[in-house]
């Protein structure tokens, strides 16, 4: 390979490689993480008044403390955490990522069926979605 295009190749590589972090990062901006049945703990610089969660379905908050709050991954899916101080501001105003932990989990795809197995340590039914579920359940929906 000549000089020239060794160096273009080396180039593009450095500048696709010193774009990757800046990826990663843009899509966890401003998000909070938590895994479905999994718990993370919110610490406070100051006191909590009120707490309002989007949708109840998706994530759950629990005042601990004053200053602890405790949220937990109900069900896949994104929703958004208000926190107010007693004068109404602001503490905390953040969307919320509910997903899976994919470290430990197998899917089983049988035609249009799928299953996901969470197997910590047995493996044991997670999730299950079909398109007649989802067919049904649009069906259903106003």
């Amino acid at each position: 390979m000549p000089t020239r295009g060794r160096t273009a190749f080396f180039a593009c590589a450095a500048a696709i490689v010193g774009l990757i972090p800046q990826l990663s990062h843009a899509a966890d901006d401003g998000m909070l993480r938590v895994y479905m049945d999994h718990a993370r703990v919110l610490k406070l610089d100051r006191p909590v008044s009120k707490v309002i969660v989007g949708n109840s379905q998706v994530a759950d908050a629990t005042v601990a403390d004053p200053k602890t709050i405790v949220l937990t991954g109900r069900s896949f899916g994104t929703t958004n955490i208000v926190l107010l101080d007693s004068d109404g501001n602001a503490i905390v105003d953040e969307r919320i990522l509910v997903s899976i932990d994919e470290g430990n989990t197998v899917r089983v795809y049988r035609q249009t069926d799928r299953s996901v197995l969470s197997c910590t340590p047995t493996c044991e039914q997670h999730a299950q979605q079909n398109h007649a579920q989802q067919n049904n359940a649009a069906a259903a929906s106003p």
